[in-house]
């Protein structure tokens, strides 16, 4: 039996609402990769800002009184601001309503960065990040996935598999086939657009967050280098295990050392041109 070739979910959507005004594509200023967006900028600020407001309000989230713990991370967080504001992101960075929060929290090594630039950083990440430059690392990473649009492009990607999902399971049922192998067809379609599609998909944000955030952190005085060993530290702390690169969302600390070891003449080329900010170390949590 003859089986037609399938196009790619992200091509077939493009295509079926091509001049609607529902997709957006944009480029990105570092990479030059094609973006799908199929929302605005102020619904994300609109959706970063609430859920915002649902960290800070929610009773398990305990922020950091500590000014040991609080004045790292703003001073760190407002040089990567700034650099931001000198960077190809700069019109986009210029209107966000920056903003960051430490929780204390010693037991999640984590940080994010929401669209409209609201931040928060978890005190568990201090044991991985050592000193403020390798905060540095891990911040300005944060702060170009939401100048990037990363979260919006992984929403649209969804919308984008389904719509292609759902053209492909209209096809098959026009071709007038087994309705059970249809069925079926449909669900390896699912998972293979899942590992084929969406989960390469967010493993590319992952390594341009890394790519664009070493530079951040080198136009802000902060030594790039810092973020191979903060990688370093990830992968001693995990234990060199996980799960396979390509079934998780995130390149495995191999690759993003060996991806950080390619971009760091780039970086350093910048950094060589700032005036050096001292790496201070951060404060113990945790009893370590």
């Amino acid at each position: 039996m003859h089986t037609p070739r399938l196009m790619n979910v992200t091509t077939i959507t493009c295509l079926l609402v091509a001049g609607t005004g529902l997709v957006g594509c944009e480029t990105n200023p570092y990479t030059g990769r094609s973006q799908l967006l199929m929302t605005s900028m102020n619904q994300e600020m609109q959706m970063g800002a609430q859920a915002y407001n649902q960290v800070k309000t929610d009773p398990k989230m305990r922020p950091s009184q500590d000014p040991r713990e609080v004045e790292p991370v703003k001073r760190v967080a407002a040089r990567i601001v700034e650099a931001a504001k000198r960077s190809k992101y700069a019109q986009l960075a210029q209107q966000f309503q920056w903003e960051v929060t430490v929780i204390k929290d010693d037991k999640t090594a984590n940080a994010f960065a929401l669209p409209g630039g609201k931040m928060a950083v978890y005190t568990g990440i201090f044991p991985m990040a050592k000193t403020e430059a390798g905060l540095a690392a891990v911040m300005g990473h944060e702060v170009v996935h939401a100048l990037a649009r990363h979260g919006a492009e992984r929403m649209s990607q969804g919308q984008a598999t389904n719509i292609g999902l759902k053209v492909i399971g209209a096809a098959i049922g026009i071709s007038g086939g087994n309705p059970m192998l249809g069925q079926a067809t449909m669900a390896a379609l699912g998972a293979g657009a899942q590992v084929g599609v969406l989960l390469p998909f967010s493993r590319k944000h992952e390594s341009e967050a890394d790519y664009v955030g070493i530079l951040l952190a080198a136009d802000a005085g902060y030594d790039p280098r810092e973020s191979v060993a903060l990688w370093e530290r990830m992968g001693q702390a995990s234990g060199g295990g996980g799960q396979s690169e390509f079934l998780s969302t995130h390149p495995s600390n191999d690759t993003r050392i060996d991806q950080l070891k390619k971009w760091m003449p780039e970086a350093m080329a910048i950094y060589q041109k700032r005036t050096p900010v001292q790496a201070a170390p951060l404060p113990d949590v945790g009893g370590r």
